[in-house]
């Protein structure tokens, strides 16, 4: 158990580290969204880089979290999650009351929709790019949430020296 305990730990330093660098590129960007085509087409080098970083970090929180947090946050309860697929496993969590099924589902749509972030189509781009922004209290809600609740729940977490949110 004490593996499984720090691969959690492990795990949940990464989704902090998403976290804190999606908060960031948030922040920095909070002033040109949401985009228009033109205003798309003038962003700076800087801008387009600090993009990239919230599109990057947003997937892989969303990923992280759904691919491994869920997972492992459902064994150290003692649940059985081996041959479970993705939606068993989620509607689990909502059954805790731990994530909401729909609200996750559409975050995972959204997260989708980020494959278009380089499609020649500008207008999709800038779609895709203010679905992604208008996203992200609603992930990082869904993170505190899940986050707040290993704290409580599990002494080990609440004792990590590594663990900084």
């Amino acid at each position: 158990m004490i593996k499984n305990k720090e691969t959690f730990i492990e795990k949940l330093y990464e989704c902090n580290q998403h976290r804190q660098k999606l908060l960031i590129a948030s922040d920095r960007l909070k002033g040109i969204f949401p985009l228009n085509i033109k205003q798309y087409e003038s962003l700076s080098i800087e801008d387009l880089s600090f993009i990239d970083q919230l599109v990057y970090r947003f997937s892989k929180l969303q990923d992280s979290m759904g691919e491994k947090i869920f997972p492992s946050l459902l064994e150290l309860l003692g649940e059985t999650v081996k041959n479970k697929s993705y939606i068993d496993k989620l509607n689990r969590l909502e059954e805790l009351n731990l994530v909401d099924r729909i609200e996750w589902m559409s975050l995972r749509k959204d997260r989708n929709e980020i494959a278009h972030e380089y499609s020649f189509n500008k207008s999709e781009v800038v779609e895709s790019l203010n679905l992604i922004f208008g996203s992200i209290n609603q992930i990082l809600n869904v993170y505190d949430h899940i986050y707040k609740y290993c704290l409580d729940k599990f002494d080990f977490v609440k004792k990590s020296t590594i663990l900084k949110y």
